[in-house]
């Protein structure tokens, strides 16, 4: 797994530990703060291997962390917007008016700032070859005058302050969401501990796939923001906009520039639950033996003026007079900021973020053979629709049937006593007033149908906030990060469970929990009825499962072998929590344009890979020569 959202980096459970950080060892605190500092730059390691500040200042490990443990703190997580548009001048947009001009007027303006078609009634006389003199008569004139508003939104789950993900590779002018893609993916690839050539030439190039996108595109000014917005805006319109702007464009970045995969690609995007439609494809891919890898991720950077203003037009985001009237507060401090996000308490609407989450898949056998770590399993995601709706944003039955199915697999697989006793929820927990009764009303009728009495529930984007396609990417990491370490994030902002909430069954906290976990049932609601819900096994059940299939011998030899992979990732990890991040990004790199290809009937050879692609296909119709 890798990636970057709000909490830090996904590899090494470096998020994850920030979430529960309390709850941790004073070494395993100190070893998250310090990588924390190093990844907002606040810090760094010297050649001598100890730590020194941004002005080269040496310093052991315990005063580096006594001297930006706060800064640390106060700047991931949820937070007041750091981007200088939504200071206190107000963000830059334009007001239309119309002027009644009692006389003529008059002005100056240089010869290429002026349009190329002109009101008849407008004069023009030329003073030099730069400027021209424009007279206007008496009447109205139609004019945008520039303004500032004052931002209604200023609380977001923001990346780490000072981390920027584009600096770490050769990014031109790349949307912020495409360069967090790159990241995720090269954090997976090191965090994996596996060489990704060789995992290649294993395999034949089609039994690679990737699947990876977001919920709405990149529409910050580099992608498609720019562009929908060039013409009013009087910004030219550039040729990289267009292209960049598609939803399913992290899977192309990733095949084209740090996997060279020729296999399966594509996104699905399904809103909110965008994540879990995308590892669906994986998990059935893989478990109907078309795939045997498949790299899952979503990036999102929805943190514009623009989409941010979209979502409180619709009610949906938690702005400051909200806050204000929730907590009867005059003024919101930066504290307040921080509590914006209050899933299953009062509350006033979702707080959004961006995030960038991949994940590795492989099939069993695979994962065995080349000894890779094996942080949890997948055996199924269910999906399926509301039916007939009130309105496109309005609740409806499609979560019951998606959760149903998941804790009948889950039943089926683990017995029903494990599933009452050493599973939990995450979430999707939105902090939304209809979010908080609906998604309790699901939980409550499923633990009811299944005996459970205590059902543990997390919602973590009360310390991240909602990414929007990745946000079941950032409970799934979350959720490894439970299986790892035993405890499962506590939910801050919850003074207290609202009274409409469906909570006889369930078991909220506001403190992490020490929790022994088999299983963990990771929920989407989505915007216009797109439900999702995965089921996760954690290592301990999953090498249960592999022992039964597989027998106590291989599984004594893929633990042999996976000692090699487990150092190589350890490596990785050391460096990533000193700031040490490399890119993977090959552009221009072993580029094929077809005639390099030699193709026969049963199959094609690419240059640059071990073995070929196969030309044998499943026909399932049988043959019109029979």
């Amino acid at each position: 797994m890798g990636g970057v959202n709000a909490a830090g980096r996904t590899s090494g459970h470096q998020a994850y530990r920030r979430t529960v950080l309390a709850a941790l060892h004073k070494d395993d605190q100190e070893q998250t703060l310090l990588g924390l500092a190093a990844m907002m730059r606040l810090a760094q390691p010297s050649e001598d291997d100890t730590w020194q500040d941004a002005s080269g200042e040496p310093l052991d490990a315990a005063a580096l962390v006594d001297r930006f443990r706060q800064r640390v703190l106060d700047h991931t997580l949820i937070r007041r917007i750091e981007d200088p548009r939504f200071n206190e001048d107000g963000i830059p947009a334009n007001r239309q008016a119309q002027l009644a001009l009692d006389a003529p007027l008059t002005f100056r303006v240089r010869r290429r700032q002026l349009p190329d078609a002109l009101p008849e009634t407008w004069q023009v006389r030329e003073i030099d070859r730069h400027q021209l003199e424009v007279s206007v008569p008496a009447g109205s004139l139609d004019v945008m005058l520039p303004e500032r508003r004052p931002a209604q939104v200023r609380a977001a789950g923001q990346l780490p302050s000072g981390f920027d993900p584009s600096r770490f590779y050769r990014s031109v002018h790349h949307p912020r969401g495409l360069s967090m893609s790159i990241f995720g993916a090269s954090d997976c690839l090191g965090q994996s501990g596996l060489d990704w050539q060789s995992l290649q030439d294993r395999l034949d190039p089609d039994d690679i796939a990737v699947y990876a996108g977001n919920s709405i595109g990149q529409l910050d000014d580099p992608g498609w923001g720019g562009l929908l917005k060039s013409f009013v805006s009087g910004n030219r319109a550039t040729s990289k906009q267009m292209p960049l702007g598609y939803g399913q464009m992290p899977a192309d970045f990733l095949n084209a520039y740090v996997l060279g995969s020729v296999g399966a690609t594509g996104a699905v995007q399904g809103a909110c639950a965008s994540f879990l439609y995308n590892l669906r494809l994986g998990v059935d891919d893989i478990a109907s033996g078309r795939r045997r890898v498949v790299m899952v991720g979503t990036a999102d950077a929805p943190i514009t003026p623009e989409i941010i203003e979209g979502f409180r037009a619709m009610g949906a985001l938690a702005d400051d007079d909200s806050l204000k009237a929730l907590d009867a507060l005059a003024l919101l401090t930066d504290a307040d900021y921080q509590r914006a996000c209050r899933p299953f308490a009062r509350n006033c609407g979702f707080t959004i973020a961006e995030a960038s989450q991949f994940v590795l898949l492989m099939d069993d056998a695979l994962a065995l053979e080349t000894g890779a770590q094996i942080l949890g399993a997948v055996p199924g995601v269910f999906v399926n629709a509301d039916g007939w709706k009130r309105s496109i944003s309005a609740p409806g039955i499609g979560n019951y049937v998606t959760l149903g199915k998941a804790v009948a697999l889950a039943n089926a697989m683990l017995g029903e006593q494990a599933v009452r006793e050493r599973s939990f929820l995450h979430a999707h927990g939105t902090s939304t007033p209809k979010n908080r009764v609906t998604e309790s009303h699901v939980f409550d009728r499923i633990a009811a149908a299944n005996a459970i009495d205590d059902w543990p529930v997390v919602a973590v984007k009360a310390f991240v906030g909602h990414s929007q396609g990745s946000a079941a990417g950032d409970q799934l990491a979350s959720a490894l990060g439970s299986f790892a370490h035993g405890w499962l994030p506590g939910i801050p902002t919850l003074d207290a469970v609202a009274d409409d909430v469906h909570a006889e069954r369930l078991r909220f906290s506001r403190e992490p929990q020490a929790f022994d976990a088999d299983a963990c049932f990771i929920n989407a609601k989505g915007f216009g009825g797109n439900n999702a819900t995965g089921l996760v096994l954690s290592p301990a059940a999953t090498e249960r499962l592999l022992t039964k299939r597989h027998g106590a011998a291989a599984m004594d030899a893929w633990r042999t072998r996976r000692e090699a992979t487990l150092a190589i990732s350890a490596t990785y990890a050391r460096l990533a929590d000193r700031g040490h991040f490399r890119a993977l990004y090959r552009f221009g790199e072993g580029v094929l344009e077809g005639p390099e290809l030699t193709i026969n009937a049963t199959q094609i050879e690419i240059p640059g890979y071990a073995r070929p692609v196969s030309l044998d296909v499943d026909n399932p119709y049988g043959s019109l020569d029979d």
